[in-house]
């Protein structure tokens, strides 16, 4: 019989931010072996109906279920606020980690008491987010700035692009102007961002992603269930629902290394 703990683990996002947290698990977890859907034929989610993205979570799970996988890691703010309950509910006996932007350790963290939130519209409008804002943030003040166009430059892979400096300084300076001397990157996009940013903030301003909590959460997942692995990882595979030649150029730039990349039909 095959042993569980070598099973891998599955990780999705809309296009390629979620490599961003795939790098975290692997740092964390290097044992794991990893599977990766960039949904990238969908992009960008935060403009999709909760339905419409409910309906390809679901397909990406059922295709990581038939690859025998683990766990699940919903590795993108719009999908874990439209789905990640309905995958909860439907897969009850499955470990799941979903996102959330990382407001209370941005609130822990602020010295100035103001907090800014780069994130996609989908994020800052939705309940969740609310939600959160209303437990760890009532002793602060957020500004919030929503990024439409900047997932869609990422994804075209030159993180260089003037373009892409030029709509991300026109984001962040409001932030800047606002007072806040904590950022949090309220999108799995964004820390690709980081080197970038880097030009932009002055060095006290904290830059906070959740991609390092979001493997400590699959590690105490897999620790509960006795799941972790035991032996060398396979090496991670990568499928896209978009063209696989494009991703395949890109990933050297934003996972410092090459793979084929399989096509993900659905």
């Amino acid at each position: 019989m095959a042993d569980a703990r070598q099973a891998p683990v599955g990780v999705f996002d809309s296009g390629v931010g979620g490599l961003s947290v795939l790098a975290e698990i692997q740092r964390l977890l290097p044992g794991e072996s990893l599977l990766y859907v960039a949904d990238g034929g969908h992009i960008p989610y935060g403009e999709k109906s909760p339905q419409f993205i409910r309906e390809r979570c679901v397909q990406i799970a059922e295709f990581f279920r038939a690859q025998g996988a683990k766990a699940l890691v919903v590795a993108c703010n719009t999908a874990t606020v439209a789905a990640a309950a309905d995958l909860r509910e439907r897969y009850p006996n499955w470990p799941l980690v979903g996102m959330e932007p990382a407001v209370k350790p941005a609130a822990a963290a602020t010295r100035s008491g103001v907090v800014g939130v780069l994130a996609t519209t989908g994020t800052l409008q939705s309940a969740k987010f609310a939600a959160l804002l209303d437990r760890f943030a009532s002793d602060v003040r957020v500004v919030t700035q929503p990024c439409p166009g900047l997932v869609e430059l990422i994804e075209a892979g030159d993180l260089q692009a003037p373009a892409l400096r030029e709509l991300l300084l026109g984001y962040v300076q409001p932030l800047l102007d606002a007072g806040c001397d904590t950022i949090i990157l309220g999108c799995t996009h964004y820390p690709f961002l980081k080197p970038l940013l880097a030009q932009m903030v002055p060095a006290p301003v904290s830059l906070i992603d959740t991609g390092a909590a979001v493997a400590r959460q699959l590690q105490r997942l897999l620790q509960q269930r006795d799941l972790l692995a035991v032996g060398p990882a396979a090496e991670p595979q990568f499928w896209t629902s978009a063209n696989p030649q494009h991703l395949q150029h890109i990933l050297p730039a934003l996972w410092q290394k090459s793979y084929i990349v399989q096509s993900f039909q659905s």
